[in-house]
């Protein structure tokens, strides 16, 4: 198929998002509703022992002040974090922040001022085990997936190796930090429940409802038009979710919740810090002969997060060798959760940290020594790949960026007091895929709507979902409306894991098609036909896709191995006083299937590069082991790249088109982007430097402390 033209089409929903009529979930209407803010722990571990709640009830418009005792009991669903306020847990406070009772008033400033009324007394405190601090915090397999992978004798191929390097890696816990914070707004009609909420996925919020309130599956309604950014936060449903539908049926009236900034530091998850150890043999040609790559990170005490952070290293490069495991180690924090670019986000940045390090301890360029450990099917499970256009990525941007003109030497390039560093790095992130379904109605003039419970998080859906349906019936894509965000559409699943385009953007193919065929039936041709679809005066068709059988839960391919793939290049400049590296410019190129939407595919890698120079340099979740919270739970304390920040970024993607992964032949990109940045500007910071920083962010702090800079 072809897009709609060449460089895309603009987004349909940006005109509602930027005149301000676009209506997220805190924007819904709150006629007779109780405005509702969640009073959190002020300690990591221990017990509630007692709640004075007596000033916040008497305070200025406030309703209600509920606690554990006056909530229902509600069973978890999957995918659902623990509800903290169960009686059942007999008051434990497993982190900081956690929700101990709800305070309802006639305005959100009143009930925010009352919240902090509340004062709670706790017993059994103790020093929070946290996660760089052995043996307290002990390693431990994680539940929810394969820890331990191996391929051949590791210890024999390192023992052959004419090269071998090793080395710890670690990344910082990170915060999603939308522009949107959570909320919720919840209205109970009889046993029929509407919720608006700010979720990455309504059908999961609507099941989760369903389970906790013991209602049908059908009698819940979620809407969520748009979302001001998730990119993980709000994949799963948290706490406040359920707590904000409790309140409106124990109340009897409307209840709206919106998380302060504060608070989505602590109750809605965090990529967590992980510590990693690859291992490296190589022979005198520098193609491997071993490669060992171990990983943790931090968890919650209860709770099972794993961070797959080695996942790649089994799929990335040939070798006859392969060694992987993955520990979680549960401390006293928040649960965390999938961040932009799970697993292979921080997993990349130690593998390919690695290789740079091989690179120069075999004397071989870094792009060369990939090119020679290009596999020919998938090292670990000999699987043929869907598609791999990795060596096309790494030529191309390689000769766009200059790479040739590099001098391969540390500390080799300067500009006065700058010195100037040229690192590269690979990129790759697995392909999940989920089910949905799409109802696509054609009218007697000629105008087109398709319909599906999917979710905008702001990477472009709809302007993709309108390319395919216009592409299909040979219409202009204006004339597509595509509506969304409502459980009373045909559903869809996730949007998450880089799976929308494939799964939604599938079955938007398949009921476009359907209903084509429906036209011929009727001798229906173009889209200029009025009066000739009988007395309705429309023609409609509702379709459906799904990944192949045998495919696992996420939709991965037991037949393919299934990724996609980027190189990223990157010059940085460290001012050789100070210790302050700046990203100066960016090549990187994708392969990721099929591009169906040019102009929003470049966007998500542009933004997906963001994200990695906020990896490299900035994004610090810093954990107070004593107090057992995070430091700075503001947009203060926590930085994230400004426009300052971001250089020249050249972005292009190579001819992909993946026939496996699914009818339309493409493949996610949203999570690509945020891949191979942050390794790539860690080794432009060796490069300049001549010292190796093994940890991200790279702040001045760490470059000074490394003796990086004079």
């Amino acid at each position: 198929m072809n897009t709609a033209s060449p460089a895309g089409l603009r987004r349909p929903d940006g005109p509602a998002k930027l005149t301000g009529t676009a209506r997220y979930a805190a924007d819904t209407p709150a006629h007779g509703a109780a405005y509702a803010i969640l009073v959190g722990a002020t300690v990591p571990t221990g017990r509630l022992t007692a709640l004075h709640t007596e000033a916040a009830r008497g305070a200025p418009g406030v309703s209600a002040v509920l606690t554990a005792e006056d909530l229902p009991d509600m069973p978890l669903g999957p995918l659902v974090q623990p509800l903290p306020m169960r009686r059942s847990r007999n008051g434990a406070i497993d982190y900081e922040g956690q929700p101990i009772a709800i305070v309802l008033a006639d305005g959100w400033e009143r009930a925010r001022y009352a919240a902090g009324l509340v004062r709670a007394d706790y017993a059994d405190t103790r020093r929070p085990v946290v996660f760089d601090e052995a043996p307290d915090a002990v390693e431990r397999e994680p539940l929810l997936s394969p820890p331990d992978e191996t391929k051949g004798d590791v210890a024999a191929g390192l023992a052959a190796a004419h090269t071998v390097v090793s080395a710890t890696y670690t990344t910082a816990d990170r915060h999603h930090s939308p522009m949107e914070p959570s909320a919720t707004y919840a209205r109970w009609d009889g046993d029929r429940l509407t919720v608006h909420d700010s979720v990455q996925s309504i059908g999961l919020t609507q099941l989760a409802l369903s389970t906790a309130f013991g209602v049908p599956f059908e009698s819940v309604r979620v809407i969520c038009p748009f979302i001001g950014g998730g990119f993980g936060c709000k994949g799963y449903v948290w706490p406040h979710q359920l707590l904000t539908a409790a309140a409106a049926k124990v109340t009897g009236r409307p209840v709206k919740l919106a998380l302060t900034r504060t608070q989505m530091f602590t109750s809605c998850g965090h990529q967590p810090t992980t510590r990693q150890t690859v291992t490296l043999g190589a022979d005198a040609r520098g193609r491997l002969t071993a490669l060992r790559h171990t990983s943790a990170n931090a968890a919650s005490l209860h709770g099972d997060h794993a961070e797959g952070a080695t996942e790649a290293s089994t799929w990335m490069y040939a070798s006859p060798a392969i060694e992987v495991r993955r520990r979680i180690r549960h401390t006293d924090r928040p649960e965390p959760t999938p961040m932009r670019a799970p697993h292979q986000g921080p997993g990349m940045f130690a593998l390919e940290s690695a290789m740079d390090e091989l690179a120069y301890a075999t004397g071989i360029d870094p792009v060369e020594l990939r090119l020679r450990n290009e596999p020919e099917t998938d090292p670990l499970t000999g699987r043929p790949f869907s598609s791999r256009e990795l060596r096309a990525c790494l030529l191309r941007a390689a000769d766009r960026f200059g790479w040739r003109d590099r001098t391969p030497e540390p500390r080799s390039m300067r500009d006065g007091d700058e010195l100037i560093g040229w690192g590269m790095a690979a990129a790759t992130m697995d392909t999940f895929r989920f089910a949905a379904t799409a109802r696509v109605r054609v009218d007697a003039d000629g105008h087109v709507r398709v319909e599906c419970g999917t979710q905008e998080i702001g990477t472009g859906l709809p302007g993709v979902i309108a390319t395919i349906a216009s592409d299909v019936l040979g219409t202009d894509p204006d004339a597509v409306e595509v509506r969304f965000g409502d459980t009373e559409l045909p559903p869809a699943w996730m949007t998450a894991g880089s799976s929308a385009t494939m799964g939604v953007g599938s079955a938007v193919y398949a009921a476009a098609t359907e209903l084509k065929e429906k036209l011929k039936e009727l001798g229906v041709s173009g889209m200029g036909f009025a009066g000739s679809l009988g007395a309705a005066g429309f023609l409609e068709a509702e379709a459906g896709w799904g990944p192949e059988e045998g495919s696992d839960l996420a939709g991965r391919s037991r037949t393919y191995s299934m990724h996609t793939y980027g190189a990223v290049f990157a010059e940085v400049r460290v001012d050789d006083e100070l210790g302050l590296v700046r990203v100066a410019r960016c090549t990187a190129g994708y392969a990721a299937g099929r591009i169906i939407n040019p102009l929003t595919a470049r966007s998500q890698m542009t933004g997906g590069l963001a994200w990695g120079i906020g990896q490299a340099l900035l994004e610090n979740s810093r954990f107070d082991g004593y107090f057992g919270r995070f430091v700075s739970k503001n947009l203060a304390g926590y930085t994230v790249p400004v426009n300052a920040d971001i250089p020249e970024l050249d972005v292009f993607f190579v001819d992909d088109h993946d026939p496996h992964a699914g009818p339309l032949g493409a493949k996610g990109i949203g999570e690509l982007g945020a891949v191979g940045a942050g390794a790539a500007i860690a080794n432009a910071v060796f490069h300049a430097t001549g010292k190796r920083l093994r940890d991200v962010p790279m702040g001045i702090a760490e470059v000074m402390a490394a003796g990086a800079a004079r």
